[in-house]
């Protein structure tokens, strides 16, 4: 069983960063981050690879959002920059459990407890 422990959200004014952090126990995984709104679906916003590729949600936070990973530490972070109001949302770090998978899928096998973001006008 992966257990994933996120950390770093928090409140903001507009404008303003936020850097989450999810570490990971057990072997390296592909993880990404996710979010959700209230009333509304989750849904992705970005992903890297344990070799470190990634991807993003582009419509929504291009140019502003960083994935990065620290294999050594097994941890994942998420730079959040230029928040939003409407980016106010529950984050949550997801695994894959594949091991050291190099396929170009992502499957969220384990998820995180959440962190809060609130992002203010």
């Amino acid at each position: 069983q992966v257990q994933l422990v996120e950390s770093g959200g928090g409140s903001v004014q507009a404008g303003g960063s936020l850097r989450l952090s999810c570490t990971a126990s057990g072997r390296t995984y592909n993880m990404g981050w996710f979010r959700q709104a209230p009333g509304k679906e989750r849904e992705f916003v970005a992903d890297v690879t344990w070799r470190g590729g990634s991807r993003y949600n582009a419509d929504s936070v291009k140019g502003r959002f960083a994935i990065s990973r620290d294999n050594a530490k097994n941890t994942v972070y998420l730079q959040m920059n230029s928040l939003k109001p409407e980016e106010t949302a529950v984050y949550y770090c997801g695994a894959d459990g594949r091991a050291y998978y190099s396929g170009s899928s992502f499957q969220t096998d384990y998820w995180g407890q959440g962190t809060q973001v609130t992002v203010s006008s």
